[in-house]
């Protein structure tokens, strides 16, 4: 697609904020060749069902050339399709697709890292001279030949691995086969840009950005200090791993990075584009997303880690969510997810009942900011239990038993229930279809009015038919008990009040006169200017 097509196709102001975004696994979406594994032809074939559930844009995890060592967020070549996946041409089609049905096309950029298979890589380990020597972070040993300082990987061990051909470090944050760019270094900052472009130039509308607080590492590579266990959390890594044991003052979250997003954000903007951070971080993630987002010159939107923690969401954590949020970053726009292809699904991780994950979903509807909805999400899928010899995350295998990984949220989708693979795969499934899936395929409940999955297609056209729960402000939120309350501001009003608890609750309404609305979603209407709550219910009312 030309660039000025894309300017034209991009112009319309804002288009991300408030957005509802289905993030695509792709390996696990749709598989249109019987190999497995899911593919770009697949996600093209089902479309459909995304703009039928009613979102706005989809973001597809990495679908480039690698060698898979972490599916795909390990890039060897940034500008081309993995084969696994397609061609460039099945990604032209798909965007020609997404456009015909109104979607906005986002995808996955992994700027911190490369896999070591990447000729970036293989040159810059040659030798000490060779004209991408300084692409990547290399350090000195220590005089006895340990690493250079204590940073810890994310995956387990020692950020550092040693290379006998230049006799010195590297730095990994993750995997060993995942090399860190040098982004101090001007010139890998010019040929992340160029592959910003070349994606652009495609047609996408916007890029989520992985571990985009990682970009960056301390120049003087000074230790990380120790966290004390009773600050230590793990909502970035599984309680087992010693990456919590560290606060990451200098292997991430540097100053220099707020430079880089400017040039970054110049780039998107002829083209009207929009980017989303991931931002991993345990202790500061909504104050580094106040940073990344403030302004208007960086990204637009951070996705920030509060509501994908293990502990599940009750209305003080919410309170205090938004609390915090108000005080470092007003005018920030958060993107939040209650599920992605990393953590465990919300349905399992906070052991919601049907009537509980219905609630959760509507909250998520009411809240301010732009929403990622995990695929399978909308059909109540649980984490599937996946057995030790089934597994294939290297994140697992290392952590066995006590954390299992991230293939039980990257099982296929399932589409039918009449075959052992949910209409996924001719073929032998990457991962396993589990048989509690296969119940809540998209082919049982598309019909079904009263399914987890119309449910969802009436939540997200309640957010769309009201510009002040997709742009307005949020105001007067309240907590108490299980009770969270608050208020939405824009071309109208609206109360609402949401019990995340198993017990009754009760509150009054604000003054003025409320006509209930929501009732297709299961909300209470208010009598007398009181409601009574049941167990996770939720009471919507507008301002007449």
């Amino acid at each position: 697609m030309a660039k000025q097509e894309q300017i034209v196709i991009g112009a319309q102001v804002d288009w991300w904020r408030g957005a509802v975004i289905y993030q695509i696994y792709p390996r696990s979406y749709q598989d249109s060749n019987g190999d497995g594994i899911g593919d770009l032809k697949g996600i093209t074939e089902r479309l459909d069902h995304i703009a039928t559930l009613g979102a706005d844009a989809i973001w597809i995890s990495p679908f480039f050339t690698s060698p898979m060592k972490d599916f795909g967020y390990d890039v060897s070549d940034y500008c081309d399709v993995d084969p696994m996946f397609g061609t460039l041409s099945d990604f032209d089609a798909l965007m020609a697709r997404a456009q015909s049905l109104g979607l906005k096309v986002m995808i996955d950029l992994v700027l911190s890292h490369t896999s070591d298979q990447h000729p970036w890589f293989k040159e810059s380990r040659r030798d000490r001279t060779n004209p991408r020597a300084d692409w990547y972070v290399w350090a000195e040993p220590k005089p006895d030949g340990t690493p250079p300082n204590n940073w810890l990987a994310i995956f387990g061990g020692s950020s550092w691995q040693w290379d006998a051909r230049r006799e010195q470090y590297y730095l990994h944050n993750f995997l060993t086969s995942q090399p860190d760019l040098n982004l101090h270094h001007e010139p890998v900052q010019e040929a992340l840009l160029d592959v910003v472009r070349f994606w652009l130039e495609r047609g996408v509308h916007g890029f989520r950005l992985d571990t985009i607080n990682f970009y960056f590492a301390d120049k003087y590579l000074r230790d990380n200090p120790s966290l004390p266990k009773e600050l230590r959390n793990d909502s970035i890594a599984p309680g087992v791993n010693p990456y919590n044991h560290q606060l990451h003052l200098f292997d991430k979250n540097q100053p220099e990075n707020l430079e880089f997003l400017r040039k970054f954000r110049e780039v998107l903007n002829p083209y009207g584009a929009a980017a989303v951070g991931e931002v991993g971080d345990a202790q500061r993630g909504l104050e580094i997303m106040a940073e990344y987002t403030s302004g208007g010159d960086k990204v637009q939107m951070c996705y920030p880690f509060e509501m994908l923690q293990p502990t599940r969401l009750t209305a003080d954590l919410l309170a205090e969510t938004f609390g915090r949020m108000n005080a470092v970053a007003p005018d920030a726009w958060p993107c939040w997810a209650y599920s992605n292809h990393d953590t465990v699904r919300h349905i399992t991780r906070w052991d919601l009942c049907e009537s509980a994950a219905r609630t959760y979903t509507v909250l998520l509807m009411c809240l301010r900011g732009s929403l990622c909805l995990y695929q399978g999400e909308e059909l109540g899928l649980p984490e599937a239990d996946i057995d030790f010899e089934e597994l294939q995350d290297p994140y697992g295998i290392e952590f066995w038993p006590e954390f299992k990984g991230r293939d039980g949220c990257r099982t296929p989708l399932p589409w039918v229930t009449d075959n052992a693979n949910g209409g996924f795969s001719d073929g032998n499934p990457w991962l396993p279809v589990k048989a509690p899936h296969l119940n809540r395929a998209v082919g049982a409940q598309d019909a079904d009015p009263a399914s987890m999955l119309n449910h969802y297609r009436r939540a997200l056209a309640f957010r769309r038919a009201h510009d002040a729960l997709r742009v307005g402000d949020l105001t007067d939120l309240v907590a108490t008990g299980d009770l969270a309350a608050f208020r939405r501001l824009g071309d109208e009003e609206i109360f609402c009040a949401f019990n995340l608890g198993a017990e009754q609750a009760h509150i009054g309404l604000p003054k003025g006169n409320w006509a209930a609305i929501g009732g297709d979603l299961g909300a209470t209407a208010a009598m007398g200017g009181e409601v009574t709550l049941g167990p996770w219910g939720f009471c919507l009312m507008r301002k007449e």
